[in-house]
């Protein structure tokens, strides 16, 4: 792993749980509502914040961004969400949302110059990217950028992880996975408990057949655990995944990622001890405790 994809790793521990607040916070759901979205269920409003960037995209464009979500699922929600809101009322709505969401999380030390401060780091990491192969990173870079430094910072930490998540889905593509074999594969190294890739939608049959076609392969065992050979696999993609993120941090150089990092935790604390993100993420991400 060389100093750039490795401290990309590591930033992405830092900011991911920052900036994913949006999908569980109590004041997300209200501006949700507010739109009249059913919040009785998290995907409404999930699909309808991460897709606004997009504009009123279709299911077969959001299951290419997504990937990991069965198609079936995705056409549950999209593009009925729409008719509830259009993104230019989303887009808006998730800026207020995160402005509640901080402002409950921190107070008035959102308005601090560290956070300025942060907000610049950020900004200039997420404008460094190349966006070709990047829609999703692409579509968040498209937006103006608020004027408020809490959200600017939240905006470019959208740019920054939607930017690994595409090439996160070069890197399962190169590597042979489909959409569900990239979660059975994922389960399969113990990242997370099976039961935790529920809210992706696929059927129990869906999974079974991805987990068999994974073991014709030799990825996986009879048991659904990962062989040698599929830790590898599963190796290669973070490897990758890791390389191709590298390049916002290269460009902003290690000293300010590591000032970003230390500007970031206030909010990387108060987020973790609200308790408002799930214990154990399908990201491999534990949220348990902020690191120290």
């Amino acid at each position: 792993m060389s100093e750039y994809s490795g401290l990309a790793r590591r930033m992405w521990h830092q900011l991911e749980p920052v900036h994913s607040v949006i999908y569980f916070a109590p004041q997300a759901f209200e501006e949700a509502a507010a739109l009249g979205y059913d919040v009785k269920s998290r995907w409404p409003s999930y699909f309808a914040w991460r897709t606004a960037p997009l504009g009123p995209a279709g299911p077969n464009l959001v299951a290419a961004t997504y990937y990991s979500f069965s198609p079936k699922m995705i056409a549950e929600y999209v593009p009925a969400i729409w008719a509830t809101a259009e993104p230019e009322k989303v887009l808006p709505a998730r800026l207020r949302a995160m402005d509640r969401t901080y402002r409950a999380l921190l107070g008035d030390r959102v308005e601090s110059p560290d956070v300025a401060e942060a907000a610049a780091l950020a900004r200039q990491a997420a404008e460094s990217v190349t966006v070709a192969g990047r829609p999703l990173a692409a579509a968040v870079l498209d937006l103006p950028w608020p004027e408020e430094p809490h959200l600017a910072m939240w905006q470019a930490f959208a740019v920054l992880r939607e930017h690994r998540g595409d090439g996160h889905l070069a890197a399962l593509l190169a590597a042979g996975l489909d959409p569900c074999e990239a979660l059975v594969s994922f389960a399969a190294i113990g990242a997370a408990p099976v039961a935790n890739f529920a809210g992706r939608g696929w059927t129990e049959d869906e999974w079974a057949s991805a987990q068999d076609r994974l073991a014709s392969r030799g990825l996986v065992d009879a048991d659904g655990h990962a062989t040698e050979a599929g830790r590898r696999v599963r190796d290669s993609v973070e490897r990758m995944t890791d390389e191709l993120a590298a390049e916002p941090w290269r460009a902003l150089g290690a000293e300010k990622a590591e000032r970003l990092a230390q500007l970031n935790l206030p909010f990387l604390g108060a987020v973790f001890e609200s308790g408002v993100l799930p214990m154990q993420s399908t990201l491999g991400i534990g949220t348990v405790q902020a690191p120290a």
